[in-house]
């Protein structure tokens, strides 16, 4: 695929980046750029998320790019990949910014994501000429422009000591809101972010919240909960709106019988009513 190389003050989208430290005088990208400045937001967190964390990533991300919010992250496991992801599902685009050369995806698990961004009109972005490996003081570097591309970040899950701290500290130096997902405070991939939300960041528990304050032009009136097409499918999912997402649970308090219960959920999710989350789990899309 051809790479590209621009210098930031010539794009109208890029020009936001010309407002942080040490501001990169080229940008290397495969795909293609929004034409306009449009809103963004960053989305980043751990590696290795929790079902909740894979969950509320997969919502929000989703939830911001269908009301037209560019999803920006930086293309590795966990809450980056699941990010773009959500976000090409709901049909918005999404950029990813590498600590490397755009001539190869790091890591390499994600080639076939990356592929995808580029093929839905997003593009891959990089401050490191062709050729540049990844090494670990790359990725922080990194996250300045993550944050610097973007009108806010979200953080979805985070250990207290990780990357996604130094995105944030970032964020904050360059005057971008920061949203985070409050999280169990037992775990300590919530730590991170319960720390950050003592500290005065924005709690989230829902797209509207980040919308409300970055675009709030795009806030459209609030819709219908999704209706079953039979009371066997109202039933489920008013469960999943109570919390319930384990599929044994779903069958016991829906009172259904095995194989009706499963041909309800099969059919869900070819409607795009529900989702899998992997080990019989399901949530609402």
């Amino acid at each position: 695929m051809k790479i590209n190389s621009i210098s930031p003050l010539k794009s109208k989208y890029l020009k936001i980046i010309d407002t942080i430290a040490i501001k990169p005088k080229r940008l290397y990208f495969i795909g293609k750029l929004p034409a306009e400045r449009r809103p963004s937001v960053a989305i980043v967190g751990t590696r290795k998320p929790t079902a909740y964390g894979k969950e509320v990533t997969y919502k929000i991300a989703g939830d911001l790019a269908r009301h037209g919010i560019i999803i920006v992250s930086g293309l590795a496991l966990g809450v980056d990949a699941i990010a773009h992801r959500a976000a090409l599902d709901a049909g918005g685009i999404t950029l990813a910014v590498l600590a490397n050369g755009v001539d190869y995806i790091y890591p390499a698990t994600n080639q076939n994501l990356a592929d995808d961004i580029i093929k839905h009109g997003g593009a891959i972005i990089s401050e490191y000429e062709p050729g540049v490996e990844a090494r670990d003081f790359q990725f922080l570097e990194r996250n300045r422009i993550v944050s610097g591309l973007s009108d806010a970040v979200i953080v979805t899950e985070a250990a207290i000591r990780s990357g996604t701290m130094a995105t944030v500290a970032h964020a904050l130096e360059q005057g971008r809101e920061v949203f985070v997902v409050p999280g169990n405070i037992t775990s300590p991939l919530s730590a991170g972010c319960n720390k950050l939300i003592k500290q005065g960041a924005h709690p989230i528990i829902s797209a509207d919240d980040v919308l409300e304050i970055i675009a709030p032009d795009l806030l459209r009136p609030q819709t219908l909960l999704p209706l079953g097409s039979n009371p066997l499918q109202s039933k489920i999912i008013e469960l999943l709106q109570s919390g319930i997402r384990d599929g044994d649970e779903l069958q016991v308090k829906s009172q259904a019988a095995a194989s009706e219960f499963s041909q309800a959920i099969t059919l869900m999710e070819i409607s795009g009513t529900i989702r899998s989350l992997g080990g019989n789990q399901w949530a609402l899309r």
